[in-house]
């Protein structure tokens, strides 16, 4: 149940950046940007230089020309030559008259700005110009030179590169925060932690009622929360908080969930976060957010951390097959190490991880004093199953035919988290045919959609390849009937689904270990589709390529791990701890990888001779179970037993025991929840 967010914390308004009210819009008022500032002023700037100097700048310019018949004329009173690129022209009064009759001139007879401007390309051309057009005049004018400095232009030379260069990073610091995640948009915060804070100001609507099917868990992780709520009841016995604990099992069964139930029922400040979040790509952050983290929940305790996935950060040391090439990881492993049980005190603080990876994280971490007690989530029984169903179907209309013991016996090896997939499915499949409400068939559809996948009716099949996967699939159906220790037919079907051309659903069995018979029995049945071919049509396909996958593998098994081959004898080469993946060599000499080679070539080829032997003696029943697959193209276990007959090996007391079961599951149910509940819990 990892991921059933039926009723989790995903629906809650109250959790953190969600409003408190549904009409209230955080984002409403936005935040000052900085970067308007600096636009306005960039602006400011180009404005100053270019539209500043124009206004100071004459807005009529005279030709060669001109400027040498008014020179002759005696029109011009000064000449000023501006820093040697271009010369300002100042009419006196003779001029002002000729020209601008409406300027009124200055005591000193010129005006205050000049008149004309000439752009000068030659400074020694400009200058015999000027002398030549006043050889004959009696009173020359002389050339000015004059320095002057636009300090615009000067400001602007200097500070303009340093404000875009300043601009740029500022834009791309805050870019790497966004997408680094770096808290707040800045690189300065990468060393902050990530964590998430549940605190009595944030509601979480998950609690241990909506945590189904793991009643021995939920028995082990209520008592850490009623250590926080009462400590007392134990620290006068002596006892101590436990340092840490940590949720153990496959995917989907319900790790995270348990942690959401935590956080909604501790009312203690609950941090969240993920093991990937230590992860960065600069050196040393991940340690630094260590330390941040257990700052922050130091300084609020008492407290839950809760790490998620956190086999990201605790793989075992020293074992990858690149020396140094996870010096981070590992720095960042070390300092959770030490705030967890090091030399400094951390008392107050619980933390709370999950994994379905245990098998690879580091020693130190598992040992007594960090995480003193591991909690195993397993897949849930078919109690737990009909549990986590009567969970899920809360908000559900069903129909009256809905049984969820019925359910619960045709999910085997569901997880939570398939199990919700089952419920939504359901519902979708009910609202795509128009009905009013989900009844049964809408169940055992999503099922089969899980299991195998959409069907697809449309797939354009022959009906010679027809024939060939209906006698394939009989043949798996009859040799698993008529075999004890085979799983028991439910369902099959020549209807392509997935990438298959067709499937078999059988009802396995709940067994806590498999004996050599029963995995052989299985085998034979697996081999069943391949060796009806051979029966029926005198030679086989490439159908059975799963088929022949899952025998390889299962008498492999057989005789490398488990032990249960007479030649190898009681020998196993299975390593729990993982560090044959970064061995070289394999853990037996090479005569022994021959012999292993022959012994499963040997079983995987006489369970074959088996199958084709039983069908053999079944042929008939087989070609009736294949002709019906034809023309209907679904059958069921019905239809084995009125073909083979009833299953001699069918034990009624199993049922009996799962019947009890459900029905000892429905009335603890019924109990007043405060009778099986701890105290405070």
């Amino acid at each position: 149940m990892e991921n059933n967010e039926t009723n989790g914390a995903g629906n809650n308004p109250n959790q953190p950046g969600q409003p408190d009210h549904p009409n209230q819009n955080p984002n409403k008022k936005r935040r000052f940007n900085m970067m308007w500032i600096y636009a306005i002023l960039f602006a400011v700037l180009i404005g100053l230089q270019f539209f500043g100097r124009d206004a100071a700048t004459p807005q009529e310019e005279v030709d060669q020309g001109k400027l040498i018949e008014m020179l002759k004329k005696e029109e011009v009173g000064k000449i000023e030559l501006i820093n040697k690129e271009d010369a300002e022209i100042f009419l006196n009064q003779k001029g002002l008259a000729a020209h601008f009759p409406e300027v009124t001139p200055n005591p000193d007879g010129l005006t205050s700005t000049a008149n004309y401007t000439y752009r000068i390309g030659s400074l020694e051309r400009f200058e015999e110009m000027v002398e030549n057009a006043q050889q004959e005049v009696a009173h020359p004018v002389y050339i000015t030179n004059v320095r002057r400095n636009n300090w615009m232009s000067d400001i602007l030379a200097w500070v303009l590169p340093f404000g875009l260069l300043i601009v740029f990073w500022i834009v791309m610091m805050r870019g790497m925060g966004r997408n680094m995640g770096g808290g707040a948009g800045s690189i300065f915060n990468i060393g902050k932690s990530r964590a998430q804070l549940y605190d009595k100001n944030t509601s979480v609507n998950v609690t241990f009622k909506d945590v189904a099917g793991l009643e021995e868990a939920k028995v082990e992780i209520m008592e850490v929360v009623d250590f926080l709520k009462n400590p007392e009841k134990y620290t006068k016995l002596g006892g101590k908080i436990p340092k840490g604990v940590l949720l153990v099992g496959p995917p989907g069964t319900g790790k995270t969930l348990l942690a959401k139930s935590v956080a909604g029922e501790a009312n203690v400040p609950f941090f969240s976060l993920s093991g990937s979040d230590f992860v960065e790509m600069f050196v040393g952050v991940g340690a630094s957010r260590v330390r941040d983290l257990f700052s922050n929940a130091k300084s609020k305790a008492p407290c839950i951390i809760f790490i998620d996935e956190i086999d990201a950060i605790g793989r075992a040391r020293g074992k990858s097959a690149i020396t140094g090439g996870n010096d981070e990881r590992e720095s960042t492993l070390n300092q959770l190490l030490t705030e967890m049980d090091g030399f400094g005190t951390n008392s107050g603080v619980i933390v709370l991880a999950a994994t379905n990876r245990a098998d690879i994280l580091d020693k130190a971490l598992l040992r007594a004093g960090r995480f003193d007690r591991q909690i195993y989530v397993e897949l849930p029984d078919i109690v737990g199953r009909k549990e986590i169903f009567e969970v899920h179907m809360r908000g559900l209309k069903l129909g009256k035919d809905v049984d969820k013991d019925f359910l619960a016996k045709q999910t085997p090896g569901f997880s939570g988290a398939d199990i919700a997939n089952v419920c939504n499915e359901a519902a979708l499949m009910a609202a795509r045919k128009g009905k009013d409400e989900i009844d049964k068939q809408d169940f055992l559809d999503a099922v089969d959609r899980i299991i195998g996948g959409l069907e697809k009716k449309n797939k354009i099949i022959t009906p010679e390849e027809k024939k060939v996967i209906a006698f394939h699939e009989a043949g798996h159906a009859t040799t698993s009937w008529l075999l004890q220790y085979a799983h028991p037919l439910v369902k099959v079907t020549i209807v392509p689904r997935g990438n298959s051309l067709g499937a078999a659903w059988y009802l396995p069995e709940e067994r806590q270990i498999t004996t050599k018979e029963q995995m052989y029995h299985e085998m034979i049945a697996t081999l069943g589709g391949r060796a009806a071919e051979q029966v029926v049509f005198g030679q086989i396909s490439t159908g059975a390529l799963s088929d022949l996958e899952k025998v390889t593998k299962q008498a492999f098994a057989m005789v490398t791990y488990y032990g249960l081959d007479e030649e190898i004898g009681n020998l196993s080469y299975y390593d729990s701890s993982g560090q044959q993946d970064y061995s070289l060599t394999k853990p037996y000499s090479e005569k022994t990888a021959e012999t292993i080679d022959q012994r499963v070539s040997f079983i995987v080829e006489k369970a074959y001779k088996d199958a084709v032997a039983i069908l053999t003696d079944h042929r008939d029943g087989l070609t009736q179970l294949a002709t019906k697959l034809v023309e209907e193209e679904v059958i069921f276990g019905e239809d084995l037993e009125q073909i083979f007959g009833k299953r001699p090996w069918d034990n009624s007391e199993d049922e009996k025991l799962k019947n009890a079961a459900l029905k000892a599951a429905e009335n603890k149910s019924e109990t007043p929840e405060n009778e099986n509940q701890p105290e405070n819990a």
